[in-house]
C-alpha cells in the first residue's frame, strides 16, 4: 500500500468518523438508549386483484432504541405493529415529526421495539400502477383539483380487505422473525380496524394484546366502483375542523407537521392539482368485519373513540365493544377529542393509555369496562 492510499484511507475514516459523531449526541448517556428509525422493505407475494402472484414491497419503519434493535435474545411481549386506517399512511400517522405528538417514539422511549406498516398502495410500499392515472379518481375529484374530465381505466376498489390481511400477515411474519418472538401486539387506527381486528380473528396465536382507536365497524360500502380516493389540504382541514368541539383542542402546526408529512409520503400525488394524497378504495363485504368476525377476537382488547369524533361515531366504536368476543376489553371515552385524536392536545392521554395496557393490560388500573379520560375530572397531560 502506497503512503498516498494510506492518507486516503485514513481520510475516509476520518470523514465518516465525523458523520457517526455529528449525528450521535455527545453526552455521558449510554448510546444504547438512543431511539434509531430502521427502514425494512418486506416481499409479499400481493391478493390484490391488478398485482396477483407480484412481489409487492411493503415498507415497514423500525422505531426503537439502538441497545434493543441490536440484542439477539427474544423481546417477547414488547414489540408492537401498527396498522394504519383509509388514508393516512402509518410513518405519517404514528411518527409525526412535531414535539411530541410521534405515537411510535413514545413507545420506543418506554422501551418496545415499534414497527410500523404501510399497506400495498400507501406511502412507500408498491403502489398498483393502475393509482398513477388520475383518470381512477372519482369524476368529482377530478372537477376539485381542476384537471380535465376523462375516462377510468379502471372501475374497481384497487385493493381488499383480504388483501390487507396478507400484507398484515406478511409483516408479522417478518417481525416475528426478525426479533424472535412467537407474538406482536397490534395498534390500529379508523380502518386499520378492520384490518387488524380481521387478521387477529383468523390468527389469534400471533398477536398478544389488540389496541383499537376509532376503529371502523358496521361499514356502509360508498365507492365500489372507483379505484382510488385523494384528498386535498383544503379537504383535510375541511373534514378536521368539522370534529372540533372544544377550545384550542388541536395544534394548527401540528396538523401542518401531519400534512407535510403526507405530501413527502406520495411524491407523485403531490403534483396533482394543489397538491393530493392518494389512497385505494378498499374493497369489503358484510362477511368481512361483522359480530361473527369480532366475536372470534378474544385477546386482550382496548378501544378508544373520541368525543367528537365523525368519522366514525362513538356509537359504533361501542357496539364493537359489545360484540368482541375477549374477556378483558376496556373502552376509553377520549375527552376534546376528533377522529385525529393522535394529533391533537390530548394525544398524550391516549399514548399513556396505549402503554398502561399493552404493559399491565389495564388503563386508569382497569382491565374492562368503559372509562372517561380528559373530562373535568381527570388531569389534563403534562
Amino acid at each position: 500500500m502506497t503512503g498516498k492510499t494510506t492518507v486516503v484511507l485514513i481520510s475516509v475514516i476520518a470523514i465518516l468518523l465525523s458523520a457517526i459523531l455529528l449525528r450521535c449526541p455527545t453526552t455521558s448517556a449510554d448510546d444504547s438508549d438512543y431511539l434509531v428509525t430502521i427502514d425494512h422493505f418486506v416481499p409479499v407475494h400481493s391478493s390484490v386483484p391488478s398485482m396477483t402472484g407480484q412481489i409487492s414491497q411493503i415498507y415497514v419503519r423500525e422505531r426503537t432504541r439502538a441497545g434493543l434493535a441490536l440484542r439477539s435474545a427474544s423481546l417477547a411481549n414488547q414489540v408492537v405493529l401498527f396498522v394504519h386506517g383509509a388514508g393516512t399512511p402509518a410513518e405519517v400517522a404514528f411518527d409525526v415529526p412535531y414535539q411530541d405528538y410521534s405515537w411510535m417514539a413514545y413507545l420506543a422511549e418506554a422501551g418496545f421495539d415499534v414497527f410500523a406498516m404501510d399497506l400495498t398502495g400507501y406511502g412507500r410500499s408498491s403502489r398498483p400502477l393502475l393509482m398513477n392515472d388520475s383518470c381512477n379518481l372519482a369524476p368529482k375529484q377530478l372537477a376539485g383539483l381542476f384537471m380535465a374530465p376523462c375516462t377510468a381505466n379502471y372501475a374497481h376498489p384497487a385493493t381488499t380487505l383480504a388483501s390487507d390481511w396478507n400484507d398484515i400477515s406478511g409483516v408479522v411474519e417478518y417481525v416475528r422473525a426478525l426479533r424472535h418472538v412467537d407474538r406482536v401486539n397490534v395498534v390500529a387506527w379508523s380502518l386499520g380496524g378492520p384490518r387488524s381486528g380481521g387478521y387477529v380473528a383468523a390468527h389469534p396465536d400471533k398477536v398478544q394484546k389488540l389496541i383499537l382507536l376509532a376503529p371502523a365497524y358496521n361499514l356502509t360500502f360508498p365507492n365500489q366502483d372507483v379505484a382510488m380516493t385523494a384528498q386535498s389540504f383544503q379537504d383535510f382541514r375541511t373534514s378536521w375542523d368539522n370534529q372540533v368541539g372544544c377550545p384550542d383542542q388541536y395544534d394548527p402546526s401540528a396538523r401542518d407537521s401531519v400534512w407535510s408529512e403526507m405530501m413527502r409520503s406520495d411524491p407523485i400525488g403531490a403534483t396533482w392539482g394543489p397538491g393530493i394524497r392518494r389512497a385505494p378504495v378498499v374493497s369489503r363485504g358484510a362477511e368481512d368485519w361483522n359480530a361473527a368476525v369480532a366475536a372470534k377476537v378474544r385477546i386482550p382488547t382496548l378501544l378508544i373513540s373520541g368525543e367528537h369524533d365523525k368519522t366514525v361515531p362513538s356509537a359504533r366504536v361501542r357496539e364493537l365493544y359489545a360484540d368482541l368476543g375477549s374477556n378483558q376489553k376496556a373502552f376509553v371515552d377520549l375527552a376534546c377529542s376528533s377522529h385525529n385524536a393522535l394529533w391533537e392536545r390530548n394525544h398524550l392521554l391516549l399514548f399513556r393509555a396505549s402503554l398502561e395496557w399493552l404493559t399491565r393490560g389495564t388503563v386508569d388500573g382497569k382491565e374492562d369496562g368503559v372509562l372517561r379520560l380528559g373530562y373535568a375530572a381527570a388531569k389534563e397531560p403534562q
